[in-house]
């Protein structure tokens, strides 16, 4: 990661109100060291593709979807292409009703409603008066969220771990699990059985997994459905948007029509 792009944290040593609310205009490659906070944090992308990353695993949020990160979990924020991020951070008592875990939620309308009027509210938000009851809806809202399927386990195995960055960086690379075996100094067999102990899937799966999440960047940003199935290592569109409609339950058009703003 170059360093041009890496963005400060905010420091604060507490929130003012139990809900705090940030945005940001994200560069291209944006990125943060890992870090962690004692609140909860709701992020998503008005425009633009949100990343989170944590040990267990990856999370990607396009609009109308926001990853949910609970307190103390250390994580990174990431963009590939410029976003326009909003942030919630949310005390842990006032957030006892969500995830106990990272995830990504589907936000509803009025979800998305809620928090661009209180992204007009003061910081030191009248607590007692319609500001706080307005979050107070916020928050029973949030609580109401279904999840959605946008997350990538990750693996803690070494050997794995090279094997799942450079796939990341190329998701268009084509070898074999025993092709990645030569070069990771280990069976197929031992590679089969460590993908699906650390992360549930198959090797197969979690590179299929990868490629469609990583192609929500490109599709967001307009590019063409047949560019974006041939530059994630699909053969023909037919069988890009039939990876992605098992996936996502929808095909990738229609996935643009549910995050359009």
């Amino acid at each position: 990661m170059n360093a041009p792009n890496k963005r400060n944290v905010p420091s604060m040593a507490s929130l003012p109100r139990p809900l705090y609310n940030r945005h940001e205009s994200l560069a291209p490659g944006s990125w943060t060291e890992e870090h962690s906070h004692p609140w909860c944090q709701l992020s998503y992308a008005s425009s633009g593709v949100l990343g989170v990353r944590t040990a267990a695993g990856d999370y990607v949020a396009p609009p109308r979807f926001a990853v949910w990160i609970p307190p103390d979990l250390p994580h990174q924020v990431v963009n590939r292409r410029r976003t326009e991020m909003r942030s919630l951070y949310v005390t842990p008592a006032a957030a006892a009703a969500l995830p106990a875990e990272c995830c990504v939620l589907e936000m509803s309308p009025l979800v998305r409603e809620l928090i661009r009027r209180i992204g007009e509210l003061p910081v030191e938000y009248d607590e007692a008066g319609p500001a706080g009851r307005l979050v107070a809806v916020l928050l029973d809202e949030l609580a109401g969220l279904p999840r959605a399927g946008f997350g990538l386990p990750l693996p803690q195995d070494r050997r794995l771990s090279v094997i799942c960055a450079a796939l990341q960086e190329q998701p268009d690379d084509t070898r074999s699990l025993a092709q990645w075996a030569v070069e990771a100094g280990a069976s197929e067999r031992t590679l089969a059985r460590l993908f699906v102990k650390e992360t549930g899937l198959g090797f197969g799966e979690w590179r299929q997994r990868l490629r469609l999440l990583l192609s929500l960047d490109a599709l967001e940003a307009g590019d063409s459905v047949t560019d974006v199935a041939l530059a994630h290592g699909y053969e023909s569109t037919s069988a890009f948007i039939a990876a992605f409609r098992g996936m996502f339950g929808v095909t990738p058009g229609e996935l643009r029509g549910r995050t359009a703003l």
